[in-house]
């Protein structure tokens, strides 16, 4: 502490970086909560959009199956489940089931090429889900808990969220979603028309973990290079500093050697018009003073 109080320099160097670290830590923060809310935002729109496009898709290929003859537009809206045995949560055919295997599992795959989306699938007015993405349609292996997470497909997700989704005639519809796998999510919806009647809706599930971590990972960034800013700042600070403090060294060398009686006839001048080049204008006119005292105590 003693040499922090003998050095002007870097108590003004301390001083002045901890405010600059301050103000630095503020605007970091303030910078982290404004590009958290943008970045969300930014998702939540993608996901909108997605449900969007993935709702006009699944129009598209219903109308172009009852249009070649697939099958009719009241097989479309087939709500007849019929049960599959052996399944706990039960899962149900309808008239349009198969054909949907074949024809929406690759459109829906598409969507999980974005690593925030859970899954992205059709389901009808009910909940019915007649197509899992992929990764959610492998094969029954009996173990229910796998089941569970890896066979979900022709079950009917009729709980609060995945009804309000199914019946919902809003574009990009946003819900946050439980899963009975423990997941939480984003859920957005949009809804499927054919031949101009409700069917059901587009499902996207958007996951939170992969939100927060790219929230998480824009903080980090940002941290680094504002620390890496501040070191650089705090450098330039000292540096800037030092430089201008070294002149006042110089002059409180003169005047420790005046105040010993040395260099009295070297004059003291400084290019400086600062508080600096004052000093040295007293200092000067104290040395003058001196020199002349001592001629005329010689001539005496």
């Amino acid at each position: 502490m003693d040499f922090i109080r003998k050095k002007i320099a870097l108590k003004v160097a301390i001083l002045v970086n901890a405010f600059l670290l301050i103000i630095m830590a503020a605007g970091t923060w303030f910078l982290i909560i404004q590009q958290n809310k943008g970045l969300e935002e930014q998702l939540i729109e993608r996901g909108k959009i997605e449900s969007i496009v993935g709702a006009k898709m699944m129009s598209q290929v219903f109308e172009e199956a009852i249009d070649n003859g697939v099958f009719s537009v009241q097989d479309a809206f087939d709500r007849e489940y019929t049960p599959i045995p052996g399944f706990d949560p039960p899962k149900y055919h309808t008239k349009y089931d198969s054909y949907l295997d074949k024809a929406i599992l690759a459109l829906e795959d598409e969507f999980l090429i974005d690593e925030s989306v859970i899954f992205a699938v059709a389901v009808d007015i009910n909940g019915y889900l007649p197509t899992h993405n992929t990764r959610y349609n492998q094969p029954p292996t009996g173990d229910k808990e796998k089941d569970l997470l890896l066979n979900r497909t022709k079950r009917i997700f009729d709980d609060e969220t995945g009804i309000a989704a199914a019946k919902n005639t809003q574009k990009g519809f946003k819900q946050k979603y439980k899963r009975d796998t423990g997941e939480v999510m984003y859920d957005f919806s949009s809804p499927i028309y054919v031949k101009g009647k409700h069917w059901g809706g587009f499902r996207i599930g958007f996951s939170l973990d992969k939100i927060n971590e790219a929230k998480t990972k824009q903080s980090i960034s940002l941290i680094i290079v504002m620390a890496i800013i501040f070191i650089i700042s705090h450098v330039l600070i000292m540096l800037t500093v030092n430089t201008s403090i070294k002149p006042l060294r110089t002059l409180i060398q003169r005047a420790s050697d005046l105040a010993d009686g040395q260099k009295l006839d070297e004059p003291i001048t400084t290019k400086s018009i600062d508080e600096t080049g004052q000093l040295a204008d007293v200092l000067e006119r104290l040395r003058f003073s001196i020199v002349t005292a001592m001629k005329r105590l010689r001539k005496k």
